[in-house]
């Protein structure tokens, strides 16, 4: 028996590593002392063990001046392989008045840097 699966709601999405990727943020998680962003990349990004790894970074600024560091992360293939699964938080905590928060991903693949902008509204998060 198949489990029926809950469509993820998508919170921003971009074009990726020269266009050949799609990145979908799906939630913003806030934490005590720093948050998450949570995402998938189709198609997915290629197996390590194949290739040199994506590395990613996350640099933020909030809409009150607030800045946001990269404090790691994690991806992987999904189950079924049609698409890579990933976190990544920052530090700190985001500012409980901030409404919107400017983040710049960046990948980096053979020594290239990608960067990525993205707007993401924050008041509807909830701690």
């Amino acid at each position: 028996m198949k489990t029926r699966r809950t469509p993820r709601t998508t919170l921003a999405t971009a074009s990726i590593l020269n266009g050949r990727h799609e990145l979908s943020v799906h939630s913003l998680k806030r934490r005590d002392d720093s948050f998450t962003l949570h995402y998938t990349i189709a198609p997915p990004l290629p197996d390590a063990g194949d290739t040199t790894p994506v590395l990613l970074a996350l640099e933020a600024m909030d809409d009150i001046g607030n800045e946001y560091f990269d404090w790691g992360g994690a991806y992987g293939a999904a189950e079924g392989g049609t698409y890579t699964n990933g976190s990544i938080s920052a530090r700190p905590a985001l500012a409980p008045k901030a409404c919107e928060i400017r983040v710049r991903l960046t990948f980096l693949r053979d020594g290239e840097e990608h960067p990525c902008h993205l707007m993401l509204r924050t008041q509807a998060v909830r701690p």
